[in-house]
């Protein structure tokens, strides 16, 4: 099978499209025909040496951390699928190639409504945004979140999600994707490079602060989203694009009696991969199948162009997901 491999850390160039084995499912796993895949910034990371795939090296390194496609085979205990359903999911990597082993409960049904085709848009960044702002932030209607980085994969899918819930959304963009935002649904977009987060939070809540704090940035916006937070709220850390160390003021803080909660949705353990799987799809799913949320395509490329599709993420240039056309 055709797969997308990478050779050596570095660059978009260290990518190569190599012929590889295909995998044989174990007993819980299904094989899967993978339709499409999504760029995600952690395959960046893991493209420069910095972010491996847990758990025991493969023979080969192949990067990809969601897929849609068809089951076209069952391991020998597996009875959740049947073959020729479409299914798509979250895995740890391996989702650049034609072919994929999954474990049976770490997949959901594709929702008519969305198509097999888009499907790989929504399950690494809407189960990330879903989990952060609702389990991890306790985000509820009638709440306020700040979402930052409102046009990237997860702010795409957040600020919909958060909306569907009923509740009210401050985000972060830059100025030339303000006005996407505010198309995705954002009650207040905030042009981060001329305007303060952290006034205009205020200012959405008259003056109380957030509930939750959904940062993809990290670095010194740790301590203005402490500035933006209600009491009792939470800050919910899923990325450090803007730096992994800061300081953080313990004075402003303790009085706020804010809570700060760090996660990663892809070194988690199997088991709890499928809980927050299956609840997804119990309780966000249906706003996909409905139509009531549509996942933010920026572009699609081709297998065979995955390095020019590192590089549009690596200019931060896109608004929502990219996606990979693997199948047919």
């Amino acid at each position: 099978m055709r797969a997308v491999v990478i050779t050596e850390p570095g660059d978009a160039d260290v990518l190569a499209l190599q012929d590889i084995p295909e995998p044989v499912p174990g007993p819980e796993e299904v094989l899967v025909a993978v339709r499409a895949t999504a760029l995600n910034r952690a395959d960046l990371l893991q493209r420069r040496g910095f972010y491996p795939e847990p758990g025991p090296p493969r023979a080969h390194e192949v990067p990809g951390m969601e897929l849609a496609g068809t089951v076209v085979a069952l391991g020998e205990r597996a009875t959740a699928w049947q073959v020729g359903d479409e299914v798509m999911g979250i895995v740890s990597g391996g989702a650049y190639a034609e072919r994929i082993a999954v474990h049976e409960r770490q997949l959901m049904a594709v929702p008519a409504a969305l198509g097999l085709a888009d499907a790989a848009a929504v399950p690494e960044v809407g189960i990330t945004a879903w989990d952060a702002l609702v389990v991890r932030g306790g985000l509820t209607s009638g709440r306020v979140a700040l979402v930052h980085a409102g046009a990237s994969g997860v702010g795409t899918a957040a600020i919909p999600i958060a909306k569907a819930m009923g509740a009210c959304v401050v985000t972060t963009t830059s100025t030339v994707k303000v006005e996407a935002c505010k198309a995705i649904g954002a009650d207040v977009v905030v042009d981060y490079t001329v305007d303060d987060f952290v006034e205009a939070a205020w200012a959405a809540t008259d003056g109380q602060g957030v509930d939750v704090v959904l940062d993809v940035v990290g670095g010194d916006y740790l301590n203005r989203n402490l500035k933006a937070l209600r009491v009792g709220g939470t800050i919910v850390q899923v990325g450090v694009m803007g730096g992994g160390r800061t300081e953080i003021d313990l004075g402003a803080m303790l009085p706020k009696r804010a809570h700060l909660v760090g996660t990663v949705l892809r070194a988690r353990p199997l088991e709890e991969k499928v809980a927050v799987t299956q609840r997804f799809a119990r309780e966000v799913l249906p706003w996909y199948a409905d139509g009531t949320i549509r996942p933010v395509i920026d572009r699609r490329y081709r297998l065979a162009d995955i390095a020019q599709a590192h590089r549009h993420m690596e200019a931060n240039a896109n608004v929502g997901k990219i996606l990979i056309d693997v199948g047919d």
